[in-house]
This record gives C-alpha cells, sequence and structure tokens, in this order.
C-alpha cells in the first residue's frame, strides 16, 4: 500500500515539483552549514566544543544544526527569528496598533507585521553576533590555543556581518521553502538540522558504550524509553476531542440541506512544537550572553541555568504551559467558530447559540490544552533528566524528538491532503488518516 502511495507521487508532477524544492532548499541550507566564519581557528574550536558538549552548548548547537559548532554562516541559525516573532506575538496582546493590523487589517496586516518581524530579527541577530564576537575572542581549547586568529573590532565586524547575513538569508529560505514546497520552512530547518546530527549522535553512543562508559543495559533501556516515548507522542498528537455539532433541516427553494451531524475536533495539542522552540529560544537569549561575556554576577546567573537543574527545568515547564495557552489562543479563536456554526444553522446538543456556544468551546479547549501542556512539558523535560542520569549524550533529549515527530508527521500529513485533494489514494493507502497541523 506504501508503496502505491508513492506511485501516486509520481503521477502529480506539481506535488513532485514541491518536494524537489523542499529538498534542494534544504541541501542549500546543509551546505550553509560548512562554510565558516573567517578568522577563526576550526580545530580549536572543535576542542573547545568537545570539552562543553554536555552543557547549554549542546542545546544552542541542537538548534543550529550543528553550526554553532561549526561556527558557520549559519551559527545563530532560524533562533533570531522565532525570538523576533515570540516578542512581536507578545505585543501583539498588548498593543492595540499591532493587534488591529493583526485581526482587522487582514492579508495586509499580517504582511506588515511580518516586516516588523524581519526588523527584530536583524536586531536580535546583531546583538547575539557581537556577543559572539567578543565571547570567541576569550575563548581556548583545552590545550590552551586561541579559538580567533586576530581578535580585534575587524574580527567583530566580519563575525556580526556574517552572523546577521546568514541569518536573514535563512529566514529567506525559511519563507521561500513554506511557499515553493510542502511544510512550514522554519520547522523544516530546525527538523534538518536535528536529524543530520542523527548518526554522529548514534555513533558517539555505541563509541562510549565500547569505551566502558555506558553499559549494554543502560542503552538498550534508554532504546526502549526512546521507543516509548515516540509511540507515545505519534498517540498524543494524533489525540482529539470531538464536539458533535447538529445542523438543522433547512428549505432554499426546492431543496432540503442540513440535517446531518458533524463533529468539531479539538486537539490535545494545538500549539504543537511551538512551545518547547519558544521556551527554549528564550532561554538560550540571555544565556547566550552570559555565557559569552566576562561579567562574574552573570557567569554565576548562568550556572544556574544548564539543562539538569531545577531551576532551568522549573522554568522550561512553566515557559512552555504558557505557550501552550498562549499559542493555542492566537490560532484558535471559539468566538468566530461558534458565530460560523450560527451562521450555517448547526448547534452543539445541549448547549445554546451564540455567547453559550463559544464558553463552552473556550471551556473545553482550556481543560485539553492543560492535559496538552503537560504532555509536552513532560516530554521535553523527563528524558533530559533521566538520559542526564545514565549519562547519556544530551542530544537525546525530549525537544528533539518532539520537533522531529511533530515535523514529520505535519510534513506527511500535508502530502496526505494534497494526495486526497487531488483524488488519490493517500501516501499509506485507503487506511490512512493522517492528518496535519494547520
Amino acid at each position: 500500500m506504501a508503496l502505491s502511495g508513492v506511485d501516486n507521487i509520481a503521477r502529480l508532477p506539481e506535488l513532485k515539483k514541491k518536494l524537489l524544492w523542499t529538498f534542494l532548499l534544504l541541501a542549500v541550507y546543509r551546505i550553509g552549514i560548512h562554510i565558516p566564519v573567517p578568522g577563526v581557528d576550526s580545530s580549536a574550536l572543535a576542542d573547545f566544543f568537545e570539552s562543553v558538549s554536555n552543557t547549554l552548548f549542546g542545546l544552542f548547537d541542537m538548534f543550529s544544526g550543528g553550526g554553532l559548532r561549526n561556527l558557520s554562516i549559519f551559527a545563530l541559525g532560524i533562533m533570531p527569528y522565532i525570538s523576533a516573532s515570540i516578542i512581536i506575538q507578545l505585543l501583539t496582546v498588548v498593543s492595540p496598533e499591532l493587534k488591529r493590523l493583526s485581526n482587522e487589517e487582514g492579508a495586509q496586516g499580517r504582511k506588515k507585521i511580518t516586516q516588523y518581524t524581519r526588523y527584530g530579527t536583524v536586531l536580535i541577530t546583531l546583538v547575539q553576533g557581537f556577543g559572539i564576537a567578543v565571547g570567541l575572542e576569550s575563548m581556548s581549547s583545552p590545550t590552551g590555543a586561541s579559538v580567533v586568529l586576530h581578535a580585534g573590532w575587524a574580527f567583530r565586524g566580519i563575525t556580526i556581518l556574517t552572523l546577521t547575513a546568514g541569518t536573514i538569508f535563512l529566514m529567506w529560505l525559511g519563507e521561500q521553502m513554506t511557499d515553493r514546497g510542502i511544510g512550514n520552512g522554519i520547522s523544516m530547518i530546525i527538523f534538518a538540522g536535528i536529524v543530520a546530527k542523527l548518526p554522529s549522535a548514534i555513533f558517539n553512543t555505541v563509541r562510549l558504550m565500547k569505551a566502558g562508559e555506558i553499559s549494554l543495559f543502560i542503552l538498550l533501556l534508554v532504546a526502549a524509553v526512546m521507543i516509548a516515548i515516540l509511540a507515545f507522542i505519534v498517540y498524543m498528537e494524533r489525540g482529539q476531542r470531538r464536539i458533535p455539532i447538529h445542523y438543522a433541516k433547512r428549505m432554499m427553494g426546492r431543496k432540503m440541506f442540513g440535517g446531518q451531524t458533524t463533529h468539531l475536533p479539538l486537539r490535545i495539542n494545538t500549539a504543537g512544537v511551538i512551545p518547547p522552540i519558544f521556551a527554549s529560544s528564550i532561554l538560550m537569549f540571555p544565556a547566550t550572553l552570559a555565557t559569552f561575556s566576562n561579567v562574574e554576577w552573570l557567569k554565576k546567573v548562568s550556572s544556574y541555568f544548564t539543562p539538569d537543574s531545577i531551576i532551568y527545568n522549573i522554568v522550561f515547564i512553566a515557559l512552555i504551559i504558557f505557550f501552550c495557552y498562549f499559542y493555542t489562543a492566537i490560532m484558535f479563536d471559539p468566538k468566530g467558530i461558534s458565530e460560523n456554526i450560527q451562521k450555517q444553522g448547526g448547534f452543539i446538543p445541549g448547549i445554546r447559540p451564540g455567547v453559550k456556544t463559544r464558553e463552552y468551546i473556550d471551556k473545553v479547549l482550556t481543560r485539553i490544552t492543560l492535559w496538552g501542556a503537560f504532555y509536552v512539558a513532560a516530554i521535553c523535560v523527563i528524558p533530559i533528566l533521566l538520559i542526564k542520569q545514565f549519562n547519556v549524550p544530551f542530544y537525546f533529549g525530549g525537544t528533539a524528538l518532539l520537533i522531529v515527530v511533530g515535523v514529520a508527521m505535519d510534513f506527511m500529513g500535508k502530502i496526505e491532503s494534497y494526495l486526497i485533494s487531488r483524488q488519490y489514494e493517500g501516501l499509506m493507502g485507503k487506511g490512512s488518516k493522517l492528518k496535519g497541523r494547520h
């Protein structure tokens, strides 16, 4: 059945073109990861990252797809853009002007907000680029070799310019992928960065086992836990609460319309992979400044925010829960949905149309979002703590697994929807009901 689904893709030139665009743009991103910033000793930088691989740098490197370890032109990854998006979305809630652009101006308003997000990305990248340039000048490998060959303002200027240009190009690449390819371009870039590191992560784990640092029992236990987590993620990502909706019969001309029963699906995790990405980027931004700074109190504060610390995980969980509710509120409008149901002559059994329907949908959504937030927080935090206890590389974190599974399901779901819309069988055959996240 799966092979017939692949044959269906071959029959659609437009879908093949979209897939080709997606893979070509991802290939451009992966090539750029290996282009280094001028003026850096690559071997000294590699030795330095080897010595701090199990610290917060591991998280930075994961989101940049290995670009930070190489100090490539894409070293900052797409995180500045995500940070700018967070700031703009938070300001949309409190700023009447941004709220008006978002709600009333339609496509033009969204275009304006996107423009503000781009400006914010450039500003954040300039600040982070300067912090990295200054921080690199004070760094050295465990052998004492300086990471920067020729320190000074010339190096700082080149580094800031290169990293800013790289992030802007990466932002453009993600937008092109969204427009011309399949899936969300920003999510696909993060997905590609994580998956590209998988072979080396597996190799390092096997190497640790052969060296006797990890026992075979612990390795099998961790593998079993990861498989169980993957299955749990798939189960929860497809989980939904279905609210029944009845449509009354009505005459239009000589024809009878309505009378059928359908449902309104509410996902347990409406926000998808956005909350852990947003939460991680917020924790990473101040920690980046502190890590590259020589100020003693900043370094002390940074020491409390390592991924295995209690404070880090408490703040991480709180931010995940907040963003689960925040992003769900942005993506899902109970008032608009209740009005549409009422206009179409529909109603929820036992609930009066209008305000009561809106309140009921909002109440149900609030309840399931709480469980969705707990699920996302548990997936992101518990594996980190368990794996840290067993001394397994930090890479195998719940956040990475959630992003990989979520983006993969979204990608497959969009292909599935595209095939079905063209009256072909789904990718996995007739019984497939894989749904993408929109």
